[in-house]
């Protein structure tokens, strides 16, 4: 059985540890800077209309 770690998408810490108050309200306005699945910094882009995050990994993100 294999489990799957699932990261903050804001700090990129382990997303159980500490409840991230911070990064929750932060999240609020932000993008997300780091992939919730593998923990690897996303290349983020500020959009007039929104954002868009890329994980080299699992691929593109839009909010």
């Amino acid at each position: 059985m294999t489990t799957t770690q699932v990261w903050c998408d804001r700090c990129g810490e382990p997303a159980d540890a500490g409840g991230h108050p911070a990064c929750r309200a932060a999240r609020e306005l932000e993008p997300p800077r780091f992939c919730a699945g593998c923990r690897r910094r996303m290349k983020v882009q500020v959009l007039p209309v929104g954002w868009a995050a890329v994980c080299v990994e699992h691929g593109e993100l839009r909010g």
